[in-house]
């Protein structure tokens, strides 16, 4: 049985490790067409397009040929960026649906076996434990993190740090190379992290891992008792939340929402929303990612 996989598309043709499974382009063996020409000695056989030929032949009167180039398939690297701050161990529960840790290993894997169908290096990068923990792009498919028992106790700022250590390592990773970042976001993005990551040319997707009842909005529990679990420490307490609270917390968590998409399209980022942690549910959202970039690199002149 064939594992599901999405599509790496990149915004342009990419530069990089030949005989991957992304259209380059430079010219070589592949399977896209880019052009047509006449033959030259020691063009290979099986490049020749044999009705083309017979048209011209027939139109000149004399044996002509023509061959096809083609563009040559590359492989991009693939990073990613895991985000392990204590709200990014919140897991299911009666009233949260979203598993964060198990949306974290599903990504990871999905990610993964993709880069592996597309022929591509892959590597990983957190900071759980304060520290990078970066596994270089290698020709295995990336490990997931939870082998390593990772823990949830990343810095605030862990996906700018992270950023950062990858333009420090761009032997690593040269120009088109993808970079996952996994979040949740509730810390805003730091643009200028963001911007500079850009200007090396890699293509960076934010995988945004909220739950969509209590972090993309909240719900209408004024007046009632929650349990509520508080990050990093495993601990439930009760809150009591009064209608006016749970307004509030809608309004902030809405307009937190509307923020990050809105910064992100202003750095020509299409983000991948995950809302489950369902690997289903997961490959429909990165595939919904891979169409809307398929149509975005569709309208560049």
């Amino acid at each position: 049985m064939t594992a599901a996989v999405f599509p790496l598309i990149p915004r342009r043709r990419v530069i990089g490790l030949a005989f991957g499974g992304v259209r380059s382009v430079r010219r070589g063996i592949g399977s896209d067409v880019a052009s047509t020409r006449e033959y030259r000695p020691g063009d290979d056989v099986g490049w020749m397009d044999w009705a083309a030929s017979a048209k011209l032949s027939a139109a000149r009167g004399d044996d002509e040929f023509i061959v096809r180039e083609r563009f040559a398939d590359e492989a991009p690297r693939v990073v990613v960026l895991v985000d392990r701050r204590p709200s990014m161990g919140i897991g299911a529960s009666t009233f949260r649906t979203l598993d964060k840790p198990r949306a974290i290993l599903a990504a990871v894997d999905l990610i993964g076996t993709s880069a592996h169908a597309a022929r591509s290096l892959t590597g990983y990068l957190d900071y759980a434990l304060g520290d990078p923990y970066w596994r270089p792009p290698r020709s295995e498919r990336v490990a997931e993190p939870g082998t390593f028992d990772r823990p949830f106790g990343a810095p605030v700022d862990t996906v700018a740090r992270g950023l950062f250590f990858l333009g420090e390592h761009r032997r690593d990773l040269p120009t088109q190379a993808f970079v996952f970042v996994l979040s949740d976001f509730v810390v805003p993005p730091d643009l200028d992290a963001w911007q500079r990551a850009l200007e090396h040319q890699w293509e960076i997707v934010p995988v945004v891992i909220q739950d969509p009842v209590w972090e993309r909005t909240f719900p209408d529990v004024g007046g009632i008792t929650i349990p509520y679990a508080q990050p990093g420490t495993g601990r439930v307490v009760p809150v009591y939340v009064t209608e006016r609270e749970a307004a509030r917390l809608r309004d902030e968590h809405e307009s937190r929402w509307a923020s990050l998409v809105r910064d992100f399209r202003s750095l020509g980022i299409e983000p991948v929303e995950a809302r489950s942690h369902e690997y289903v549910d997961l490959l429909s959202s990165f595939l919904r990612w891979a169409d809307l970039r398929q149509m975005w690199r569709g309208s560049i002149v």
